[in-house]
């Protein structure tokens, strides 16, 4: 009973979600109402919730998580200044002419719009609104423009700037040092958001690169299913129009992604200092297009305050949730199951990658980064794992999970605004070869660890 009073804890949680109350009231109920219990039964001593103040006031001053609402900020920015629609007008006029050319473009503007925007939801309901009709439109086979589309919007979990790898960033930051703290290493290296960013910058390009391959492919193989547009509906734009309407289309939000990006990677700006930098690029963008105003402004700040307000109230209940855990020996409970895996370490990531990919069909990445990374996180970093490495496999195994059937989160954003003439078996078919290329690029990425840690070590000499 002892030994396993944490385990109770997890389903005291899962009673609480089960009962509908929200996910940050049930970490944090669920928690102090177990530890008031663990007391009665002398499992667990009420002088740890003393820390909970310090650890709630570290959560409002942590300066890494300040650039998760200014990257909320520009990507509701740019959503709202309709850059999404004239990137895929304007792509489909440029490569509308070959076979699946249509296919191409939603595959370039989702990978666009997730260096843009960085939130899934937002990237997978505007391109479906945007071009699922046109893809239809033009005869394109329903499972492959779903799929498509789905895929494409779940690439804002692992292009930087992602708000997945901001959250995600900070976690294993913290993780990393708990874990060469228990090693008895007294002066830790830290790793922080600005090298997961490029570190996922090789495989976020890698699974486009497969994307489009995959895509082409089809145009090649079954070209019924992505036919070209024909001419008389393109327009009659010679092919110098179309280049210098794409490149007047794509520089600015180009310059704003390099901007941010470049900086990071430049070491001239934090992620944090970046953001601000793209906060304001997204609002000089939507000047541009007179899309700027004072509504459009206060709707931006009042959504970016809603997305911001719900982010953090999971993390303090998540921390709440974290102490008690480690209150009751979760962490050494942890520590021995994932050290008793047969396999030995390649055992316990395995484990660890499969839980998190199962509960990836229930509950957000938000809850997943703040509740179960911070509990396996030193585990496995203790074991001899990078950082960096584990936070991008982390990243691309959430971004599968939420793309496969049938509890999908992407698919349930697609559902939302697919046609009811589309089945939703259809849009279950059309994102299967996709999940496939990205457990492609999970397996390389394992084989293969140098794909994310190469380019940190070249940038900040690590």
């Amino acid at each position: 009973m002892e030994e396993y009073a944490a385990l109770w804890l997890f389903v005291l949680v899962c009673l609480a979600l089960l009962a509908g109350y929200p996910v940050a009231l049930s970490l944090a109920g669920s928690a102090l109402a177990a530890a008031y219990i663990g007391s009665g039964l002398d499992l667990f001593d009420l002088t740890d919730l003393e820390f909970i103040p310090n650890r709630i006031y570290g959560v409002m001053t942590n300066q890494t998580l300040v650039a998760a609402p200014l990257f909320i900020f520009m990507g509701v920015m740019l959503e709202r200044s309709r850059v999404a629609e004239e990137l895929l007008d304007t792509m489909a006029l440029l490569f509308g002419g070959v076979r699946g050319g249509l296919g191409l473009s939603v595959i370039v503007v989702g990978m666009l719009m997730a260096a843009s925007t960085g939130i899934v939801g937002a990237t997978v309901v505007t391109m479906g609104l945007l071009s699922l009709p046109t893809m239809m439109r033009r005869g394109y086979d329903p499972a492959l423009a779903t799929g498509t589309i789905c895929a494409s919007g779940t690439l804002g979990q692992i292009i930087p700037p992602s708000i997945v790898l901001i959250l995600l960033g900070d976690v294993i930051g913290s993780a990393y040092q708990q874990a060469q703290l228990d090693m008895g290493v007294f002066q830790p290296r830290t790793v922080s958001v600005g090298d997961l960013f490029v570190g996922a910058l090789i495989p976020g390009l890698i699974l486009v690169a497969f994307y489009l391959a995959y895509m082409i492919g089809v145009a090649i193989w079954s070209p019924h299913r992505a036919p070209a547009i024909p001419a008389a509906e393109r327009g009659e734009l010679t092919r110098t129009q179309l280049w210098s309407r794409a490149l007047r289309v794509l520089l600015p939000p180009l310059a704003m992604i390099l901007a941010v990006l470049g900086s990071i990677l430049a070491g001239i700006a934090t992620p944090t200092e970046a953001a601000s930098v793209g906060a304001v690029g997204a609002m000089v963008l939507a000047a541009l297009r007179g899309q700027l105003s004072l509504q459009t402004l206060r709707q931006t700040m009042r959504s970016t305050t809603e997305v911001t307000s719900m982010v953090f109230l999971i993390f303090i209940g998540a921390t709440i949730f974290s102490l008690v855990f480690r209150g009751f020996g979760g962490d050494e409970l942890v520590t021995d199951l994932l050290s008793d895996l047969p396999g030995g370490k390649v055992g316990a990531m395995a484990a660890v990658m499969l839980l998190m990919f199962v509960l990836g069909f229930f509950i957000d990445f938000i809850e997943i980064t703040f509740v179960v990374v911070p509990i396996i996180g030193p585990v496995l970093l203790a074991m001899g794992f990078d950082p960096v490495w584990l936070g991008v496999m982390i990243a691309i195994n959430l971004q599968t999970s939420f793309l496969t059937p049938p509890f999908g989160f992407s698919l349930f954003y697609l559902r939302g605004v697919a046609p009811e003439s589309i089945a939703t078996g259809r849009i279950y078919q059309g994102v299967m070869p996709y999940i496939l290329i990205q457990g492609l690029v999970l397996a390389l990425l394992a084989y293969w660890p140098q794909l994310a840690i190469w380019l940190p070590m070249r940038v900040y000499g690590q």
